[in-house]
């Protein structure tokens, strides 16, 4: 992580990224309920890289962290890890609903 990197900026891309691959995800169900299940698989495919951006922001952290940079811990950066779990935790139940929508 560059020095110039803020622990503002880091949180910001938590939140954006792992708010869309949320949205994407529940766009996703909305088209599995419909039986559209090629454009439900598109969107999956789209929240899965946006989680994957996201991850890949809490990894540099976490790499940082242990390489010994401390970031500043504050509500922003909280709720940004918050953000990024609670996403993370929907699109993989979302992904099961699509599942089982496929098999109806």
């Amino acid at each position: 992580m560059s020095e110039n990197t803020s622990s503002e900026l880091i949180a910001m891309t938590l939140i954006a990224n792992s708010g869309d691959a949320r949205s994407l995800a529940f766009q996703a169900l909305e088209e599995a309920k419909a039986g559209h299940f090629e454009v439900a698989d598109g969107l999956m495919k789209e929240s899965d890289e946006k989680t994957k951006i996201a991850h890949q922001a809490q990894t540099e952290i976490l790499f940082a962290e242990a390489g010994g940079t401390r970031l500043e811990l504050n509500v922003l950066m909280v709720h940004a890890q918050d953000h990024l779990m609670t996403s993370m935790l929907a699109v993989e139940m979302i992904r099961e609903f699509i599942t089982l929508y496929k098999t109806r």
